[in-house]
């Protein structure tokens, strides 16, 4: 009689535990976006300034996808989950106890930090306590996980700036709480990655081994056999990601200024389907065919481009709901496709670098034209700057679209992997090593 295969580490509720560990750091890093508004007030900065305190969450992301990309593969993936949480939560007291410009700054390059280790080992320590036959719903839950909590952070803290007392006290209240919750949680999660392993990566290990972790910035490496593909993904990604960076920087402004809508609620909303809708592009490109993916993205992106320029000049809300939906679904389908090009073009054992690299490139994309969205406001107006920023948005994805025309399409199939807005090792998935998330 056959032997029962044997049954991945952990009881039922370790799965649930990492899940919630993820969710929550992912929250932390989109709680900001309806309160914007409210900071801009109470400590009397420029809507410049107001990019900037966003944009630096991205190079904190950035910062931990470079030096510490493939740690929880080093040191096993409790301790580097445990690490976020621990970000997380530092996070959110400075945002509690935040009375000057600094304590945001600091705050926020700590929910980069933090986004970048969760989103990484979370997501494998998922994989890893899944049987076989289970991995592709582990991979479900990631990015039910990641873009979940991204959605949930800024619907939540909205809703609790609208509707309850002490908006840019009480969301933070909240968020430690549930941290200290997942915190507990992990005492239910059991170690994944070998002893051996782990043993092997500690400075002090005596065996020279050449897994040994250093915390140093690697190079960023891509295969030139697949270059082209992976740079006309990374940009339409890019593209999506600077969209969705613009929205969650100014959506408070614009409906505040232009529609007269002063309603924390209103724009967590209009963020959160961004990202849910991003969840979605990543699925999507399960069912559609690989060679249709990227021009499908870039298509989505022109559309999503033309509704925001319509909202920010008609000064009407569903273009911008409209516009944050098919920007979210055009930017997931790009980075699946991206994705799938690197797991199925690089051999296993170099795909951490090159998804850390596909990473690095979204995520710059991500804050320097959030950045420069600042300063064209601050100099032009809030519409002509949004206006301008969407026609850059749509000639770029005009762009990669024609470079799909001029070469042929080379790479696998597409390998949906989870977004960590962030997003250290997002593609654990498919790679043993890779990384970050989104705010």
């Amino acid at each position: 009689m056959p032997s029962a295969p044997p049954r991945p580490p952990g009881g039922p509720f370790a799965p649930a535990a990492v899940a919630l560990a993820f969710w929550t750091t992912m929250a932390g890093t989109t709680v900001p976006t309806p309160l914007y508004p409210l900071y801009q007030r109470a400590f009397g900065f420029s809507t410049f300034t107001v990019t900037v305190v966003f944009a630096v969450y991205a190079l904190g992301v950035v910062a931990g996808l470079l030096t510490l990309g493939r740690l929880s593969d080093r040191i096993g993936r409790r301790p580097v989950v445990l690490a976020a949480l621990l970000l997380a939560a530092a996070a959110a007291t400075l945002f509690e106890l935040a009375d000057s410009l600094p304590w945001l700054l600091a705050a926020r390059v700590l929910s980069g930090l933090g986004a970048a280790l969760v989103t990484g080992a979370a997501t494998a320590a998922l994989l890893d306590l899944a049987p076989p036959e289970r991995r592709l719903r582990a991979q479900t839950v990631a990015l039910a996980a990641n873009m979940g909590g991204l959605a949930g952070g800024t619907l939540f803290a909205g809703a609790l700036a609208e509707w309850a007392g002490s908006p840019l006290r009480l969301p933070w209240t909240v968020m430690l709480v549930l941290t200290g919750a997942a915190l507990l949680g992990l005492l239910a999660v059991p170690e994944t990655v070998p002893a051996e392993v782990r043993r092997a990566g500690r400075p002090d290990s005596p065996t020279g081994s050449t897994l040994r972790f250093r915390p140093r910035p690697r190079p960023l490496h891509v295969p030139p056999d697949i270059r082209p593909a992976f740079l006309r993904a990374a940009l339409a990604g890019g593209a999506g990601f600077a969209v969705t960076g613009v929205l969650t920087a100014v959506s408070g402004l614009f409906l505040a200024t232009v529609l007269g809508l002063h309603n924390h609620a209103l724009t967590g909303l209009v963020v959160a389907l961004a990202f849910l809708a991003t969840a979605v592009g990543q699925l999507l490109v399960r069912v559609l065919p690989p060679a249709r993916a990227l021009p499908l993205a870039c298509a989505g992106l022109v559309l999503a481009a033309a509704l925001v320029a319509g909202a920010l000049l008609g000064a009407a809300l569903p273009p911008l709901l409209l516009g944050a939906c098919v920007n979210g679904l055009a930017t997931g389908t790009a980075i699946g496709t991206g994705l799938g090009t690197v797991n199925g073009g690089v051999e296993p054992h170099r795909r951490g670098e090159a998804v850390s690299a596909f990473f690095a490139v979204l995520f710059t994309m991500l804050s320097v034209p959030v950045i420069g969205v600042g300063v064209l406001v601050r100099a032009t107006g809030l519409r002509t700057a949004g206006v301008t920023f969407s026609a850059a948005v749509a000639v770029l994805a005009l762009a990669v679209a024609a470079g799909l025309v001029r070469r042929p399409r080379r790479g696998a199939p597409p390998v949906p992997v989870p977004v960590p807005t962030a997003k250290a090792e997002p593609a654990a998935a498919a790679a043993p090593a890779a990384p970050a998330g989104q705010a």
